[in-house]
């Protein structure tokens, strides 16, 4: 089985690369952030022409979340439960004998905003409703744009970056809260080295010179941690004409032999 996420910032804009990569790497399930879109203008019919079933929570303009699959999602949740928040960016759904949560977790803009305080907050209520989620769902997949680095080793430059938004302190136990919940962040199953990244800035030619985040992850409960065979990121489709800022990532699980 093959698990991607892909912020595509703005669907609208992507849905040509999406139909595309989805042809091309043919995920079992994939989650989408920043689609930008409000729930009536999802393309429902041209993603189903492609042989995906779509459960979706979207707002005009900014934020979105969307699970693409195979097999029809169930059981779906769009919000926190007891939070009361207009924007978009949580889904949850079950897939098969999967539970999958994608998140596009708050930016925060800098850490002396005020939206930096919405994002721990956002955050801690976030892992609450995972370690709920993890105990009705062993096999529990959360993935997306956590906008956050786990440590230096996804950031190009980490003396440049200190303690700003993305690699502060705080953040990083916000996401360090989740993961010690009994998820294992993938990607580092298989990779321990520095210099693999999923986001790069538009601005200074910051793809062409690596200068990127690795900020977009697939988490994956302990239960499902002996099922996991390969985990990538897809440089490619930053390379096409108008890409995204982000580039999509995978996991690829053996579910017959996974526990």
């Amino acid at each position: 089985m093959k698990i991607a996420s892909w912020n595509v910032n703005s669907l609208k804009v992507r849905l040509p690369h999406l139909t595309q990569w989805l042809a091309d790497a043919k995920p079992d399930v994939m989650a989408l952030q920043e689609t930008k879109l409000e729930d009536a203008k999802f393309p429902v019919d041209e993603l189903a022409a492609a042989g995906y079933q779509a459960v979706f929570s979207g707002q005009k303009t900014y934020n979105g979340v969307a699970i693409l699959a195979r097999d029809e999602p169930r059981d779906v949740v769009t919000d926190i439960p007891g939070l009361d928040d207009p924007q978009r960016r949580i889904l949850a759904a079950s897939v098969g004998g999967l539970r999958v949560v994608n998140l596009y977790v708050v930016n925060g803009k800098a850490v002396d905003d005020p939206k930096y305080a919405y994002k721990l907050d956002w955050l801690a209520r976030v892992r609450d409703f995972l370690a709920d989620e993890l105990v009705r769902h062993p096999r529990l997949v959360v993935l997306g744009d956590f906008n956050i680095c786990p440590d230096d080793r996804d950031v190009y430059d980490a003396a440049a970056w200190g303690e700003a938004i993305l690699c502060s302190p705080a953040e990083r136990a916000g996401l360090k809260a989740i993961t010690d919940l009994g998820l294992h962040d993938s990607f580092r199953l298989f990779e321990s080295e520095a210099g693999h990244y999923s986001w790069w800035d538009y601005r200074q030619a910051a793809f062409r010179r690596n200068m990127g985040l690795r900020i977009d992850l697939i988490l994956i409960g302990e239960a499902l941690r002996s099922a996991a065979r390969a985990a990538a990121i897809d440089r490619e489709p930053r390379r096409w004409e108008r890409p995204s800022d982000h580039t999509p990532v995978l996991l690829e699980l053996d579910l017959e032999t996974g526990q």
